[in-house]
């Protein structure tokens, strides 16, 4: 069974996110532990929150890391189920509405952009989520990405 865990910071605000997020929760439940690691919001001027939130993450990140990042690789699904496979344990760092600082940057083992277009952090959640739920069942054989 995979173990994943999901860093961001702050609070599911709206209430359609957090029925997705629980939705992708349930069905991942048969592929794997699944933890979602809300932390703190930083607040502020934007150089403040970034830095407060960059901190926090680093404090609670341990070891290897995929970091969702703008400017990180591009994967079709199939090569994002080929990289979950790779290791049954992994840890994924969204930022908050501003981003991260470079610390973070740096010390991500991959970098993942989800698309070249923007979206907002709070809904990152279930799109990250729902690749997750994707790229297992390819890992399973399942017919749910075809």
């Amino acid at each position: 069974m995979y173990r994943i865990k999901v860093f961001y910071p702050g609070k599911t605000k709206l209430k359609f996110i957090r029925e997705g997020v629980n939705h992708y929760l349930k069905l991942l439940g048969a592929y794997a532990k699944i933890e979602l690691v809300e932390l703190k919001e930083g607040h502020g001027d934007k150089q403040k929150v970034i830095k407060e939130e960059s901190k926090s993450i680093l404090n609670s990140v341990k070891g290897d890391f995929i970091l969702l990042h703008k400017e990180g690789k591009i994967l079709t699904s199939e090569e994002f189920a080929n990289l979950i496979r790779d290791k049954t344990v992994h840890q994924f760092v969204i930022g908050g509405v501003y981003g991260v600082d470079e610390d973070v940057v740096s010390s991500a083992s991959f970098k993942l952009s989800l698309s070249k277009m923007t979206f907002p952090h709070e809904l990152t959640r279930i799109i990250l989520l729902e690749q997750i739920y994707r790229a297992l069942t390819i890992i399973h054989g399942k017919s749910y990405h075809y």
